[in-house]
């Protein structure tokens, strides 16, 4: 299980990103397609490290709400 960040693109669509894989980040027309395709980057990232023998690295995202 991975966070990911999820936020609309400035020219229409949505953005996301998983934090604790550097530079894993996709994109979407709708909300659904980005986790869609968010999914699939995490799975190949994580393929990637395996096939090099690197470490996968720990989730350690956390996230707080802050009331402003």
């Amino acid at each position: 299980m991975r966070h990911v960040l999820l936020h609309p693109d400035e020219t229409g669509g949505w953005v996301v990103e998983c934090p604790s894989l550097p530079g894993c980040i996709s994109q979407g027309e709708t909300r659904e397609e980005a986790l869609i395709n968010i999914k699939e980057a995490i799975e190949l990232y994580v393929a990637v490290l395996k096939d090099e023998g690197e470490a996968i690295p720990v989730e350690t995202f956390e996230s707080i709400l802050v009331a402003v």
